[in-house]
């Protein structure tokens, strides 16, 4: 339940005392104005979107799909970032439909050992496995 909600509902039991709707119809009227105000996009969320701009050069670049720590050695910027913000920006990249994930086997001795998540530019939305 919202807190809206949970506004509209105490309003309702309170009905007979117009001092308290008042004060519900005051806070309620705050939150409708709150949620009416158009936000700006934080510093991250402005630094972020430089860097993917950096990530889809890099990736152009790229013969071949790359993984996240080889897009940090490529990609100028990245060096400080941490993995899941990384992951972060590509999944972005990736819901506007201009990345895409290829799983590829790692092999350590001659043996698979896992999968590991590599990308290159594309526009499909769905994973595939190589």
């Amino acid at each position: 339940m919202t807190k809206r909600e949970m506004f509209v509902a105490i309003k309702a039991v309170v009905a007979d005392n117009a001092e308290m709707v008042a004060f519900i119809d005051h806070e309620i009227e705050l939150l409708d104005k709150k949620s009416a105000t158009p936000r700006k996009p934080t510093t991250t969320q402005k630094e972020n979107e430089a860097h993917k701009a950096n990530i889809l050069v890099a990736l152009a670049e790229a013969d071949r799909p790359v993984s996240i720590k080889e897009l940090v050695a490529m990609c100028e910027g990245l060096e400080g970032l941490s993995n899941q913000r990384i992951t972060h920006m590509l999944t972005d990249l990736r819901n506007r439909g201009e990345v895409k994930r290829i799983f590829l086997r790692r092999h350590e001795e001659g043996a698979p050992v896992g999968k590991v998540a590599h990308f290159m530019l594309g526009n499909e939305t769905e994973d595939t496995e190589a």
